[in-house]
């Protein structure tokens, strides 16, 4: 539902600039598109990924031209690996980034696709199988993370470095794109927008399924499904709340629902009666836990800095 409500919001909101439809209209085609790719499962995985790595290919399309259309200093670029933080808002906005980045449900819903469509016999294809899946979700998270690098690069190349700080809408800087950068520059932008937006909500929402399946047994029908994680993010379009905000507060929430994900992950991966010859090895299992451990600190911090500091 976190997922849906960044993603309807985000399509929403691109819509309304690409074709200046009301955002509650915009929000009802999004969840009109939305059930159309979700449909696709039906047909079989082929098509369903076909939609969806189209969609990606849309939005690496757009912030690349965005990227190299203002140009930027690699150097300083460079220096923004080196963690750091400036109070309260800027905690708030790398936990949004962190969960839009790291989505471990999605993890699951990588490996479902590689079960079902090529089951294993034995031991030596399960590995074999796993060398791809590692291939699979090392892409999927290397190109999340460049589109998010990309965003916050051209971010600062083309409004902090001119002065423009009190930008706080999506709306905003669509128009300083437009300003800034030209027309094309702008239009770019709300491509890989709506793209992000449509793409990600049928994943998460296929991918919540996924997980309801493995761990508690339970499967609800795709349409009464997709009405259900969809009705916040129409609530939050149909009163009127601030959409950007909605949309960085909910990336938040997402960050937060990381470890009910990711726990279970290191906790189960490291059991060899489960895992059998694929179990994880010891420095894997280390490694996945201190990752885990920085993510749950992280959230704490920004929960206690918010109500307290």
């Amino acid at each position: 539902m976190a997922t849906d409500l960044a993603e309807f919001v985000g399509a929403a909101i691109a819509l309304n600039l690409l074709f200046h439809v009301p955002l509650f209209s915009a929000g009802l085609i999004t969840a009109v598109v939305a059930f159309g790719i979700l449909a696709l499962q039906t047909k079989g995985y082929r098509r369903f990924e076909a939609v969806i790595a189209g969609l990606l290919g849309l939005i690496i399309l757009g912030f690349l031209y965005d990227t190299l259309k203002i140009g930027f200093d690699a150097g300083e670029a460079a220096k923004g690996f080196i963690p750091g933080f400036a109070g309260t808002d800027s905690i708030l906005l790398a936990t949004a980034i962190l969960g839009a980045t790291v989505m471990p449900h999605v993890i699951y819903l990588h490996s479902a696709l590689t079960q079902g469509r090529v089951p294993p016999r034995d031991d030596a294809e399960r590995k074999r199988l796993l060398r791809f899946q590692r291939i699979d979700v090392t892409l999927a998270m290397g190109i999340a993370g460049l589109v998010n690098m990309s965003m916050l690069v051209i971010a600062a190349a083309l409004f902090h470095d001119r002065g423009l700080l009190g930008l706080d809408s999506i709306e905003e800087a669509h128009a300083q794109f437009g300003a800034l950068a030209g027309g094309g520059a702008a239009l770019a932008f709300a491509v890989a927008l709506l793209a992000s937006g449509l793409a990600s909500s049928s994943v998460g929402t296929y991918a919540g399924q996924v997980v309801m399946q493995g761990f508690i047994a339970r499967t609800i029908p795709i349409v009464l499904r997709r009405l259900i994680t969809m009705t916040p993010a129409l609530i939050v379009l149909a009163v009127g709340l601030n959409p950007s905000r909605s949309l960085v507060i909910s990336q938040v929430v997402l960050s937060f629902g990381i470890p009910f994900a990711l726990v279970p992950l290191v906790l189960l991966t490291r059991r060899k009666d489960i895992m059998g010859s694929l179990v994880n090895r010891r420095l894997t299992t280390v490694v996945a836990s201190v990752v885990a451990a920085l993510i749950v600190a992280l959230n704490l911090f920004l929960i206690v800095d918010t109500i307290f500091g």
